[in-house]
């Protein structure tokens, strides 16, 4: 059995409807099936972890959540709106626009294996950064705003620092303020470690 098959949820809240969804997710690369009809919901403020083989499609089923790989079939759902198609009135599906993919991308964090973080900018705007291109928030309040999730990972210290002056820990660590930055619905954490 795949290690994404093995995916179970903590238990639903009363009333309330799964935050993250997937329905029969398949994917495959080059004729190999990494995910084989993967189906589970995960609730509302509680956290799930996938814990699987290298090669065992976790990386790739996180990928299908924020669509930067579109499944091959089945559907996923982020907050009870379908990820990557919007559905037609013949209930057949439309691939979504960028637009609306990079709007949908918006809503869920992600923390990536390599952390992204741009070389060239300090720690406080990489995480400053995306709040004001993307969600059009005023740069002061980005930066203040950054600042506080700096601080609330305990790297108030670091502000001015560059990625290359920081732990690997430290780059996680700001990886993180850059995700939650977004107020976003769900953040997902591909390969995350604790730093001791």
């Amino acid at each position: 059995m795949n290690a994404a098959t093995q995916l179970s949820a903590l238990s639903q809240s009363p009333g309330a409807g799964p935050m993250v969804e997937a329905v029969d997710v398949c994917k495959g690369f080059g004729g190999t099936p990494v995910l084989a009809g993967v189906t589970f919901a995960v609730d509302p403020g509680s956290v799930t972890c996938l814990i699987g083989p290298s090669g065992g499609g976790k990386s790739t089923l996180l990928r299908c959540i924020n669509h930067l790989e579109p499944a091959d079939s089945g559907q996923v759902y982020v907050d009870g709106q379908l990820v990557g198609y919007r559905e037609r009135k013949d209930h057949r599906l439309r691939a979504m626009s960028r637009r609306g993919i990079t709007a949908h991308r918006a809503e869920v964090g992600m923390v990536f294996q390599q952390f992204n973080l741009f070389p060239h900018m300090t720690v406080l705007q990489n995480v400053a950064e995306a709040p004001v291109h993307v969600l059009r928030v005023p740069k002061s309040h980005a930066v203040s705003h950054a600042a506080e999730l700096l601080e609330r990972v305990g790297l108030a210290s670091k502000l001015k620092s560059y990625p290359r002056q920081l732990s690997g820990g430290q780059q996680q660590r700001v990886a993180i303020a850059r995700a939650l930055a977004m107020r976003p619905k769900v953040v997902l954490f591909d390969e995350f470690r604790v730093e001791r």
